[in-house]
């Protein structure tokens, strides 16, 4: 099965932030994550759209 990347609207990503933290995030496109480095979680997103739970949320390494 071939996935392709599915782009986020960056509009978007301006107006979201971690709901942990509340502070911005970074898109990381390869792995289709937004990524809170103050939380230390990266929200999957999931056909386009943006996970924003942090049950949902992976830990980033230290």
């Amino acid at each position: 099965m071939n996935e392709a990347k599915q782009k986020v609207d960056p509009k978007l990503l301006e107006m979201l932030v971690c709901p942990v933290t509340k502070t911005t995030l970074e898109y990381d496109a390869e792995r289709q994550e937004l990524v809170s480095r103050a939380a230390k979680l990266a929200y999957p997103i999931r056909d386009g759209i943006p996970i924003m739970l942090a049950d949902e949320a992976r830990p980033l390494d230290a």
